[in-house]
């Protein structure tokens, strides 16, 4: 195993870096509406992640068009490439405190709106945007590498620990040796994954604000020789530099309880998927495990009302 320490990996600028700093350098040149609109945007950032081009024009006191006009002037296909530039950059900067205004802002505050509604929509929204935007031919790839790994070390910490456990769960009926991470402190981390290496595979999943101990534990596998896959919001997310399959899945709704839905269902298809794969071995298992139901009387049958009765 090696013991060489772990290494940070080549500092690239993010795109979001670079779109801040163009602003900068480019600010003397622009005209009058479209230093607007960037002057708001380097101040309000957490704002006009989340708005229209349509409101963000309104607010800076330009029109809709001038808006989508300068997101080209910066070299975005249009305004909504923009817009998801300002959210990978705002996403891990945001306290829960600033989150808890933006989603007053979304939602409309305490003004009796449907909630229920437009959280639901906003949540089918990022199932629908992740399905447009995945890429395919990586998570087959991801697929094939889970099927030859000989250990499989899965990690999510803080509101990411739930998707890291339903995911742990369903693999341990499909590979002999899933091991679940648990974060509770760097020490205990590194203690479970010490004899990670060569022909491991570590899955960690983390979404704004990301988790050190997961980009931590991603360094030393990587380090180890460990393939790495990543289950995130973006490549600009820490967790890239170091994976060697990378699933995207939306959860970018600001609020103080993260939205998760979209990585929850690459995490349902990635489990089908395996499970096709090593169908005979998945029914083998349940089998048993039916029998073992049954015997120790598990679950409490329908059965059992009528007897009660």
């Amino acid at each position: 195993m090696s013991t060489n320490p772990v290494q940070e990996p080549a500092q690239n600028s993010a795109p979001d870096a670079n779109l801040f700093n163009k602003l900068h350098e480019i600010m003397p040149s622009l005209s009058k509406g479209h230093k607007k609109i960037a002057e708001y945007i380097m101040t309000r950032y957490d704002k006009a992640a989340f708005m229209t081009a349509s409101k963000l024009g309104a607010i800076t006191g330009v029109s809709e068009s001038t808006v989508v006009r300068f997101a080209t002037e910066l070299g975005f296909e249009g305004y909504p490439e923009l817009q998801r530039a300002l959210k990978e950059f705002t996403s891990n900067k945001l306290t829960t405190v600033q989150r808890i205004d933006v989603m007053n802002d979304q939602l409309g505050g305490n003004d009796g709106s449907d909630v229920y509604e437009k959280v639901l929509n906003m949540d089918i929204d990022k199932i629908r945007k992740t399905l447009e935007e995945g890429d395919r031919e990586e998570f087959y790839r991801t697929v094939d590498t889970l099927c030859r790994a000989k250990n499989i070390y899965v990690i999510g910490a803080r509101s990411a620990a739930v998707l890291a456990r339903f995911l742990s769960f369903y693999f341990n009926m499909m590979f002999d040796n899933v091991k679940l991470v648990h974060t509770t402190s760097t020490s205990e981390m590194f203690e479970q994954i010490l004899n990670i290496g060569e022909n491991d595979i570590m899955i960690g999943i983390s979404f704004p604000r990301y988790s050190k101990h997961t980009v931590q534990a991603f360094q030393y596998a990587s380090a180890q020789g460990a393939k790495v896959i990543a289950i995130t919001d973006s490549k600009a997310s820490p967790l890239a530099a170091y994976a060697d399959n990378i699933l995207l899945a939306r959860s970018d709704m600001v609020s103080f309880a993260d939205s998760l839905v979209a990585p929850m269902s690459v995490i349902n298809a990635l489990i089908v998927a395996v499970g096709l794969r090593k169908s005979d071995y998945v029914i083998h298992n349940y089998e048993r495990l039916e029998e073992i139901y049954d015997e120790y009387e598990v679950y409490k049958s329908t059965d059992d009302k009528e007897q009660d009765k």
